[in-house]
């Protein structure tokens, strides 16, 4: 979802000064982000919090907006800091001057800090390494507007709350304590500071160091919500996969794997209705931290789908959490309808501006209910139990029946979507800024809108439901495949323009049927579908390798070439990499393994650049203009999609696909030879262990479930 800043009336162009400044989405892209969903810090790359974004947050409110230390007038220079996995982090800062007899310095500030559930913990642990004995005051200071996600994400945070002093038992005694509509928050320290000033949230701690010593305090912080958690975290020790792990002759691939799946740890996230009979709790991945660490649809389900190969269980999940709030009614305030799968949910209404705001479940979304069907039939084929894919059968049923009605309501048969709040998104698939549907020549699409890639979302779902259907013995199958044929009729003669380079399909259909002509990355999402012959997916893979899209660090969402392409554009010019890896698996499962290697090495080169924590999306420049891609400033990071993309790349790479109810696994390396040798252990299908390993010479050696028929081809 995307916030814009909108300019004063005025009836010259936009300036600074016509705009509010305080209306400015925080920026992120040098900020250290540390996660146990539903709780995650932003800092600064030197560890303080303080500005912008910062701040301890738990259940999309802001427990702590500002924690910094400092030591009087002993300048801290920071030296190193970062992340040590995906919920802690330290930072290391020398205390200029203090206790210096040489160039060296003598004094340091180790600052480490783990995050969970509720809870920050912030350890600082000082010592002296040099000769003389020393001292100082440290103080750090807390405070916190214990805002809403809304109102920090659209730059109106609220005044400081005032800080009280609360007594307790335990260590630290006694802390500081702020509370506002039901969320509370608590800060104590271990030792107890000498000196404790509230309201201004100081706590200071007079140090004496000899030679060689050290000296820790640790500061704890709670939060919590009076009704509770929405969407509890996790267990830690019920990690819905397999952890495999990825030895290649590209330590890159490797990094970013690691990272990627221990991000993923971090993002789980539990519903509170699992239903008894289940084997345990269901769990999905939040979307992703800041602005998003909640379950939203389409999210959760591609990155379930992506993280297959890992196993079933999150998958049967995120299915059943979200068939629980399938549809029911016909709701314009929600957008809810009958057998539609919801976009998000939240604790309450968002409020971003007079003409923006976004109910606590809403549902506009127009991809989510096909993605959905999908995710349900690729399970099924990893080795999803029977018997839990029969219990989603009815909710499959009702996703088809809203499928049908919502494309036999429009002229031409196609599903799409137009805001019926007046305040929702304007665009309704994935790409849902309100300026990234477009004609090639800049103007704005009219609603209602029909898009490429959710008529390839919609082809897909038909055959795949009806492959369910048909599996389990219920009728309807031939019906959905007939459908299905038909979608793809009325997609070939109406979506495919021509330009100078050839035929291709508009991104979209307006309002009035005609083609919304701009050349987008749309194209990787309708490629291995089914909806394509071999002629047009040959067309589609020589477009998404031309420069104009391919980056070198991945798939551009618009063409360099199109009016209004903007690298920083949200969906105009930026590069995400769930769209890149969704583009790669598509061209692998089309037959163009080349093509899908291009993409796939641009993508690891990028994944590099942002050691191996992939953000939302990024800047897209490309690599002629720089080896590292430039971050777009305001991006998740972590993010469940861009995250769950690694293990999609690697099994586009090794060409891996299962069919467990027709008893085989497919092993065809694709463009895995450029990581030889390569050895991946610990994936799932079946339910069991599968481990591949791929040499130099291209041989490949695999270790599958029993009863499980490896195919090469």
């Amino acid at each position: 979802m995307d916030t814009t800043v909108k300019a004063l009336d005025t009836n010259g162009p936009a300036t600074a000064a016509t705009l509010v400044a305080t209306d400015l989405q925080p920026f992120l892209h040098d900020a250290v982000v540390t996660l146990y969903a539903p709780s995650f810090v932003i800092s600064r790359p030197d560890g303080q919090l303080g500005g912008g974004a910062d701040g301890f947050y738990h259940g999309d409110s802001r427990a702590l907006s500002h924690l910094t230390v400092t030591a009087g007038s002993i300048a801290l220079a920071p030296v190193v800091g970062g992340l040590r996995g995906a919920d802690r982090a330290d930072f290391r800062a020398i205390l200029r001057g203090l206790g210096e007899v040489t160039p060296d310095p003598a004094v340091a500030l180790n600052r480490r800090r783990t995050v969970a559930s509720g809870r920050l913990e912030e350890s600082f642990e000082v010592t002296n390494a040099g000769t003389q004995r020393v001292g100082f005051r440290l103080t750090v200071t807390a405070g916190t507007d214990l805002a809403p996600m809304e109102r920090v994400k659209t730059g109106h945070a609220p005044d400081p709350v005032p800080a009280r002093e609360e007594g307790g038992a335990g260590p630290g005694g006694s802390g500081l304590a702020w509370s506002r509509d039901g969320f509370a928050v608590r800060l104590v320290s271990e030792p107890a500071p000498d000196a404790l000033e509230a309201p201004e949230g100081r706590l200071s701690f007079d140090v004496e160091l000899a030679p060689g010593a050290s000296w820790t305090a640790t500061l704890r912080c709670t939060a919590a919500h009076a009704d509770g958690d929405q969407f509890p975290a996790a267990p830690a020790d019920a990690v819905p996969w397999r952890t495999p792990a990825l030895r290649s002759a590209d330590r890159r691939f490797d990094q970013w794997l690691d990272q990627s799946v221990a991000d993923a740890d971090r993002l789980r996230l539990v519903d509170p209705r699992t239903a008894e009979g289940t084997g345990g709790v269901d769990q999905f991945l939040a979307a992703g931290a800041p602005w998003f660490l909640t379950l939203f649809g389409r999210d959760s389900l591609w990155a379930a789908r992506m993280l297959l190969p890992l196993g079933t269980e999150l998958a049967a999940g995120t299915l059943r959490t979200l068939a629980r709030r399938q549809g029911a009614v016909a709701d314009p305030a929600t957008e809810e309808q009958p057998g539609k799968i919801l976009h998000e949910v939240r604790r309450s209404t968002q409020n971003f501006n007079e003409a923006f705001a976004v109910p606590p479940v809403y549902y506009g979304t127009v991809d989510a209910t096909p993605l959905w069907i999908t995710l349900l039939h690729d399970s099924w084929r990893w080795g999803l139990a029977p018997e839990q894919v029969e219990q989603l059968l009815p909710h499959t049923e009702s996703a088809l029946a809203w499928i049908r009605d919502q494309a036999a309501e429009a002229d031409d048969g196609f599903l799409r979507y137009v805001d019926r709040t007046g305040r929702g998104l304007a665009n309704q698939g994935w790409k849902d800024s309100g300026d990234a549907i477009r004609h090639r020549d800049g103007r704005l699409a009219d609603p209602p809108i029909a898009l490429c890639e959710v008529q390839a979302y919609a082809y897909e779902a038909a055959r795949s439901g009806a492959a369910l259907l048909r599996a389990f013995g219920r009728p309807g199958a031939d019906v959905w495949e007939e459908w299905a044929e038909g979608l793809a009729t009325r997609f070939r003669k109406r979506f495919w323009v021509e330009d100078a380079r050839g035929a291709y399909p508009a991104v979209a259909l307006d309002r009035d049927g005609r083609p919304v002509d701009s050349v987008t990355s749309g194209f990787g999402h309708l490629l291995g579908t089914g909806l394509l012959n071999q002629e047009e997916s040959a067309a589609l893979a020589a477009r998404l390798t031309g420069p104009d899209l391919d980056s070198g660090h991945g798939l551009r969402t618009l063409s360099s070439d199109s009016v209004g392409f903007n690298p920083y554009g949200y969906h105009i010019g930026s590069i995400w990499p769930h769209d890149t890896a969704i583009a790669v698996h598509g061209l692998v499962r089309a037959g163009f393994p080349d093509a899908a290697a291009s993409l796939a090495a641009g993508l690891l080169t990028a994944s590099a650049g942002f050691a191996g924590r992939l953000p939302e999306l990024f800047a897209g420049h490309g690599a002629e203009a720089g080896p590292r891609p430039a971050p777009y400033p305001a991006s998740c990071r972590p993010q469940a999609w861009a995250a769950a993309s690694s293990v999609l790349v690697l099994r586009s790479a090794l060409g891996l696909d299962a069919d467990v109810p027709g008893g085989t696994v497919t092993v065809a390396p694709a463009f895995a030879g450029a990581y030889a040798p390569l050895t991946v252990t610990g994936l799932q299908v079946g339910g069991a262990r599968l481990d591949i390993a791929l040499a130099a010479d291209g041989t490949v050696n695999t270790t599958a479930p029993e009863g499980l028929t490896v195919v090469s081809a």
